[in-house]
């Protein structure tokens, strides 16, 4: 029987899971299953890659029903292979595709629960991006690089609808969705990064 840890160090030898032992990204991603205590319902997970957070996700919480988006369409077909050899296909689907477009599709706009992110993008972008799937109450759950100074301003957070939530472990940041998204957003394919909502430009 195909294993998450298969899975995982099969996308590793082709390359789209970083380098390391799987067994580090599968820790890393706890601090998303801590963040996630106590929430349910629907999750999107935006650049799902190798399936880091979003199938270890799935298959610790079977009690929610995940939805994983990538950009690249061989990493959504490595995705969906995933799925079904972990037999999780009853409650997680993939979807190929730019998460500025899918955020943009009345099935999926204001649709989740929570939304997850790790290494997306930048603050700006992911605010964005994730913002448009996330109905009133729900969360957007981004893991943090180590750092000292504050990369989620509650003024531009503002703009797409999110308020900053006070969250004890650094390793992840914490947003609620008080307000659906404005229609407005998320903006045409790369103008999130171009053009970033908050922080400095780009360099």
């Amino acid at each position: 029987m195909t294993t998450l840890d298969d899975v995982l160090e099969r996308a590793r030898t082709l390359g789209v899971l970083g380098p390391g032992p799987v067994s580090d990204h599968v820790v890393h991603s706890e601090v998303f299953l801590e963040a996630l205590r106590g929430r349910d319902g629907s999750v999107v997970d935006l650049g799902s890659g190798a399936g880091v957070p979003g199938l270890i996700i799935a298959c610790a919480r079977p009690d929610l029903t995940v939805t994983l988006i990538d950009s690249r369409m061989r990493r959504a077909a490595l995705l969906e292979e995933a799925v079904e050899a972990l037999a999780l296909g009853d409650r997680v689907r993939v979807l190929g595709g730019r998460a500025e477009d899918l955020g943009r599709d009345p099935e999926l706009r204001g649709q989740f629960d929570v939304a997850t992110a790790r290494s997306f993008g930048s603050p700006p972008v992911v605010a964005e991006c994730g913002a448009p799937f996330l109905r009133v109450g729900g969360h957007l759950i981004v893991s943090e690089p180590p750092q000292t100074s504050p990369r989620w301003p509650a003024d531009g957070l503002a703009l797409v609808g999110l308020r900053p939530v006070p969250w004890e472990d650094r390793a992840v940041a914490v947003m609620e969705q008080v307000e659906l998204c404005p229609e407005g957003f998320p903006r045409r394919n790369g103008l999130p990064a171009k053009r970033p909502l908050f922080g400095p430009p780009p360099g």
